[in-house]
């Protein structure tokens, strides 16, 4: 199993968009774009991510083939990670493959990451990671249609 990242190409955009439309993925990511299958907004949200000084976006590649992004952002001493694979390659260690390259691209510290408490899959790859809760807050989750608890990490080094 090789992992590994790229900039983020055209021809990656389809795929992002089939898993962000996943009902399953969806609900586990919980904090999602209001309307996920509106295509244009999510054109212009990837328009945007691509031409932002401010975002370090990549492509999570296995074996060549395209199973999800990943990405840093935000301002200075309050950037946080997000990432995405394909719920087939759930419970493989991509994610957490994918993430240890990504923090090993941009060096910089603290980094914070989100996750729906009761994503325990997505808190496992961040512990692994090195990141440590630090705060629980409530917020709505428009990929569950309701507010829910989110668990707030921090990689200090």
């Amino acid at each position: 199993m090789q992992v590994a990242l790229r900039p983020v190409h055209d021809s990656d955009l389809p795929v992002f968009y089939r898993q962000l439309n996943d009902p399953e993925s969806l609900r586990m990511a919980a904090f999602t774009p209001p309307d996920p299958a509106d295509r244009s907004a999510f054109e212009e949200h990837w328009r945007r991510v691509r031409a932002s000084a401010d975002v370090h976006a990549r492509t999570v590649l296995l074996d060549g083939d395209v199973v999800g992004s990943a990405a840093v952002y935000g301002v200075p001493g309050e950037r946080e990670v997000t990432y995405w694979v394909d719920r087939a390659y759930w419970g493989r260690g991509v994610a957490t493959t994918a993430l240890r390259a990504l923090l090993a691209e941009v060096p910089e510290r603290p980094l914070y990451a989100r996750a729906a408490a009761d994503n325990a899959g997505s808190l496992r790859v961040l512990a692994r990671c090195g990141f440590r809760e630090t705060a629980r807050e409530r917020d709505y989750a428009a990929g569950r249609g309701e507010e829910i608890e989110e668990v707030v990490l921090r990689l200090a080094e």
